[in-house]
């Protein structure tokens, strides 16, 4: 240890030794990039600007989409700037910054979705108290509580990984700094993190799977129940968001329960990119563009602003 020299910047590698397709990923990603951002800026746009949308339903998407944007920025546009420019180091500082951030937007993303769920289900299973359970100062009381969280859940994580000490090599394999890359890299114990992030996972993750899959359970057997409701438009609304998070749990979990001692390149990439990519380019496509109440907005505040212009 005496001997060893202490790392003090990271190589973000973002493709498999010998892989020569730089321009290849820098298209696909920007291509990625500037769909997600230009879906989730009109959904933002959309729901402020027209007062049909300022229901609880679309104060979540809004923030959803905001916090999409936030999130494939942190790791996909500097991915775009790495592959553009060639220069793929980045200082221990950024590393911390780029790890606190893309925990606290995976968290809080986990925990809108979550409230979207319960949202659904009020709407659904109790629509005559809906105004009053999901009131105004509720929605901003459950996002601050959600923020909150996401930077506590964050900070922790991020704290505990550097804390240790990094003197092996600097090579990360993923397009951007992440906490199981980090602890391959360590020649600290790094038992405690692992601990750590296995009961997180469970704790969190696990919970918010369950907590949003017994709402739609409840939300099924409701509406089946009900003669005068249609099962078809539930399943159809409810279906993709089950499938969004799923994807978005099955890789984000796969990537942090992952054992540090096998891995392998191309598998981590695609876990990676799967969480931070798939579901912000989805989420706008899901939640809000197949809405036709979201359709007719967007038509309207279109038609507002040519008249507007003339």
């Amino acid at each position: 240890m005496a001997n060893s020299t202490m790392v003090t910047e990271f190589l973000l590698l973002g493709s498999p030794d010998g892989w020569n397709m730089s321009f290849l990923y820098f298209t696909v990603f920007l291509l990625t990039y500037l769909s997600t951002l230009l879906g989730n800026l009109l959904i933002v746009t959309v729901t402020t600007a027209d007062q049909n949308l300022h229901t609880p339903m679309y104060f979540f998407r809004r923030n959803l989409s905001i916090l999409d944007m936030c999130f494939i920025s942190v790791t996909v546009l500097n991915a775009c700037v790495n592959s553009l420019t060639g220069n793929r180091t980045i200082s221990g500082t950024g590393c911390a910054t780029q790890i606190f951030l893309v925990i606290f937007c995976a968290c809080v993303e986990l925990l809108f979705l979550s409230i979207m769920a319960w949202d659904c289900y009020v709407a659904i299973c109790q629509p005559l108290q809906y105004p009053i359970i999901m009131n105004p100062q509720f929605c901003v009381h459950m996002t601050l509580a959600s923020l909150l969280s996401g930077v506590v859940y964050a900070g922790v994580h991020t704290g505990n990984t550097f804390r240790l000490s990094f003197c092996q090599s600097n090579m990360v394999h993923p397009f951007f700094c992440d906490v199981p890359s980090l602890l391959r890299l360590s020649c600290s114990d790094t038992t405690i993190n692992k601990v750590l992030i296995v009961l997180s996972s469970v704790v969190v993750c696990g919970g918010c799977f369950v907590f949003i899959t017994i709402s739609y359970i409840r939300i099924f057997s409701t509406v089946l129940k009900s003669p005068n409701r249609a099962p078809g438009k539930a399943f159809s609304t409810c279906t993709p968001h089950i499938l969004v998070v799923s994807i978005f749990l099955s890789s984000s979990t796969g990537v942090c329960l992952r054992p540090s001692a096998n891995f392998d390149t191309l598998q981590d990439l695609t876990l990676s990119a799967f969480y931070t990519m798939v579901p912000p380019f989805l989420n706008p496509l899901i939640y809000s563009l197949r809405n036709k109440q979201v359709k007719e907005a967007v038509r309207r505040v279109m038609r507002r602003q040519l008249l507007s212009e003339k």
